[in-house]
């Protein structure tokens, strides 16, 4: 608790929640439907409630997260959480996963998928040359500086807003108002319990980003008494713009059919506007996809950064450098190199479920760490309390259970693989966590 940062506590109500909001609503949203609809049978009623699901399975987690961050607010997130409240080595296990598995996958996702959208115009065969170029393109741009990197996201974020109002603005006033968007809840041939699983690590992927709210609690003037009206209020309002996307989604093309569209953004947005106002849109989506991706690289890079800093990596030395525009270049270059080799796979979906199920197992035990950090250390000052304690932590540690073991028994052979690989790469980081102490 020693090195508790001095930052300054100036961030109000309002403040926060159009952070939380910002920090959350992203990509997903603009693919994900695909993903959901397949696993649903192209029945919508699962799919709708799985958006919902997910808002509340991200509330409960934020709220809970929030204290622990709150309490121990040292540089590299879980990595400090985790090696506070357990073993230095758990929390070295949650950094390696981040950089080995979780900011790579979804970097390399995002190329792929902007890869799969450009191919439409200039042929399938270059795909794969672009989700590559695209990820080098960024680790050049990283490499030059924090502004060129941050210019990015402000034009990003431009890209991303204005797409969602038009989609969901038209799609509600011109879409078939008398389409069923509830009913059925899945196909012929599909388990409720399994589909859930499927459609949550879908949902989940477009939710990621509540973790942020540990960062912003720290500069607020009451956290005790904002935060969790901060963290209400924004994934409220982002659940409401999920809803309500989502809805205008199925007025305009029906689940079955959008089922079958990887890209049902654009898709929905040509049915509206025509092929130039499609095309247009669809740029937008694309700027938007390339912006998620360069946040991933800027956030990855900094934990492979603060790893090599403590001296727990291979290579650390050369992983902590900076160069002349004060950035950790190497460790930029390495999330690009593994996001490269994972784009090689060419599966936006499989890349970013990869990442989804690789972090909530650690996001669980971070759930867990307040009801064990209050046990150890009850006499700490805690500016910030999870309400209802402990209904709210236990919620969250049950959500993180079910998707871990929805992947794991009950999605089906692939998603099973996928689990089992992410945590066979994970553990592969005590054997290395030990190798790099014994050579001091």
């Amino acid at each position: 608790m020693d090195d508790k940062q001095r930052m300054k506590k100036n961030l109000g109500f309002m403040t926060a929640t159009s952070l939380v909001v910002g920090c959350v609503i992203g990509a997903g949203v603009f693919f994900k439907p695909y993903a959901i609809y397949q696993a649903t049978g192209g029945a919508p009623g699962m799919g709708m409630l799985a958006w919902i699901i997910g808002g509340l399975v991200s509330l409960f987690a934020a709220l809970t997260f929030s204290e622990v961050a709150i309490l121990i607010p040292r540089t590299g997130g879980m990595v400090a959480y985790l090696s506070e409240a357990y073993d230095e080595r758990l929390g070295f296990l949650a950094g390696w996963m981040q950089v080995i598995l979780f900011y790579p996958a979804f970097l390399a996702g995002y190329g792929v998928k902007v890869g799969a959208e450009l191919a439409e115009w200039i042929g399938p065969q270059w795909a794969l040359p672009v989700a590559m170029a695209l990820i080098l393109s960024l680790v050049a741009l990283n490499s030059l500086g924090s502004r060129a990197a941050g210019g990015m996201q402000v034009v990003s974020t431009v890209c991303k807003l204005i797409p969602l109002a038009l989609l969901m603005v038209f799609g509600i006033l011109r879409g078939e108002v008398a389409r069923p968007v509830f009913t059925p809840m899945v196909g012929e041939g599909k388990s409720l319990g399994g589909v859930l699983g499927s459609t949550l690590l879908a949902v989940l992927f477009a939710f990621e980003g509540w973790t942020n709210v540990g960062a912003i609690a720290g500069k607020m003037k009451r956290p005790g008494r904002d935060l969790p009206r901060a963290i209400v209020a924004g994934v409220s309002i982002i659940m409401a713009v999920y809803l309500v996307i989502n809805i205008a989604y199925l007025r305009v093309i029906p689940a079955d059919e959008l089922m079958n569209l990887e890209s049902p953004a654009a898709a929905v947005a040509t049915r509206l506007f025509g092929e130039s106002g499609g095309l247009l849109i669809k740029i937008g989506i694309i700027i938007s996809v390339i912006g998620a991706a360069n946040g991933f690289l800027m956030s990855g890079s900094r934990v492979a950064y603060q790893l090599a800093a403590q001296r727990t990596l291979p290579a650390s030395r050369a992983l902590s450098k900076l160069n002349g525009s004060q950035v950790p270049a190497n460790s930029v270059l390495l999330i690009g190199a593994l996001a490269c080799l994972y784009s090689l796979s060419g599966e936006f979906d499989l890349l970013t479920d990869l990442g989804v199920f690789s972090c909530w197992i650690f996001y669980t035990l971070t759930f867990a760490c307040v009801i064990r950090l209050r046990k150890l250390h009850p006499d700490w000052e805690r500016p910030y309390r999870v309400p209802l304690y402990p209904v709210i932590p236990a919620l969250a540690i049950l959500s993180g259970l079910f998707v871990i073991v929805s992947q794991l028994f009950l999605s089906g052979t692939r998603a099973t693989i996928m689990a089992l690989g992410s945590v066979a790469v994970t553990l592969l980081g005590l054997p290395v966590y030990h190798a790099v102490k014994r050579r001091g």
